[in-house]
């Protein structure tokens, strides 16, 4: 069983939570995720299935689009709403984005489209000399993380009412939009921290391909007194021939195939594939065989393409 499986995940439990439920599910052992949603978080978790772990390399790298709500009026110890609130500015009571008004809000947004650094919330899984964050932060202990480079390629303005702004975020890996909604409250004067997130893409995968979690477990008691039940979910896994598809294909010949399953350089002429794919101006390669099935990731240099995963 070999795969994605995208779960819209519910608030609640935590990315590695899932994981774990799916692969009690399914009964393999190697499932994992392509980027990690906090437990207040909803929507597109996509989880790599056997052989498929061997991809996470390459999809953790994609852009993720999220819908967040972001409340103004103060900041917490977290970035988000389930954090404690560190200081107020002003009267709750007050509508602070129609105070604000567009202008001024549109303009702080402004800061941070582009390309900038982003500094990490205190409570984050980064490591801080081998520690994570959020232990040092529980513990009370000082937090000092280091600014990481990050890109927004599209951050919109949907709506500013009752000290909330709507915003629709698409981003690089690695972003943190609870970084973004407290460095809005601080551009802005007021405080402000993330009190809704919903991720409705990450790379190739959006809300389409996802499937609710209470769907993905449900009946997972009864198949354990089957022999040899089909998991509900096994017709929702996207095999790993509709992986990767932003990267361009070639077909290999069955001699082809054979260096390429032991990793040795793909020349030219091991290719059936029409178009001049080791000329072509990309990095990585998906090398089929002639049958259809993902043999391998193959990197482009040299003069020929050199397999970086094997999948056969």
């Amino acid at each position: 069983m070999d795969g994605v499986l995208v779960i819209d995940k519910p608030e609640g439990p935590t990315s590695h939570d899932i994981v774990a439920q799916v692969r009690r599910v399914l009964r393999v052992k190697r499932v994992g995720h392509t980027g990690t949603l906090d437990p207040m978080a909803t929507g597109v978790l996509p989880l790599v299935i056997g052989r498929a772990t061997r991809l996470t390399q390459f999809l953790l790298k994609d852009s993720k689009t999220y819908s967040a709500t972001i409340r103004l009026g103060f900041s917490t110890d977290t970035y988000d709403a389930l954090g404690t609130p560190v200081g107020s500015n002003g009267d709750p009571s007050l509508d602070l984005s129609h105070e604000l008004g567009d202008q001024v809000i549109e303009s702080a947004l402004n800061k941070f489209r582009g390309t900038f650094d982003q500094c990490p919330p205190p409570f984050s899984a980064k490591k801080i000399g081998g520690i994570r964050a959020y232990t040092i932060a529980r513990r009370g202990g000082p937090v000092v993380t280091v600014p990481v480079q990050v890109t927004v390629d599209q951050l919109r303005l949907l709506k500013a009412e009752n000290s909330r702004l709507q915003v629709e975020i698409t981003c690089s890996s690695g972003f943190y939009v609870r970084s973004l909604a407290h460095d809005i409250g601080q551009m802005l004067g007021c405080g402000a921290h993330l009190q809704a997130l919903r991720r409705t893409r990450s790379g190739e995968f959006d809300l389409t391909h996802a499937i609710p979690l209470e769907r993905a477990v449900q009946g997972s008691g009864e198949a354990k007194n089957m022999v040899n039940p089909a998991p509900p979910i096994a017709d929702r896994i996207l095999p790993l021939s509709r992986l990767l598809r932003t990267l361009p294909s070639a077909i290999l010949t069955s001699r082809g195939r054979r260096c390429a399953s032991n990793g040795q350089p793909i020349n030219q002429d091991e290719l059936t594939h029409i178009d001049d794919v080791i000329g072509m101006a990309t990095s990585r390669v998906r090398l089929f065989d002639e049958t259809g099935q993902l043999v391998a990731i193959a990197e482009n240099r040299d003069g020929a393409l050199h397999p970086r995963v094997v999948l056969v």
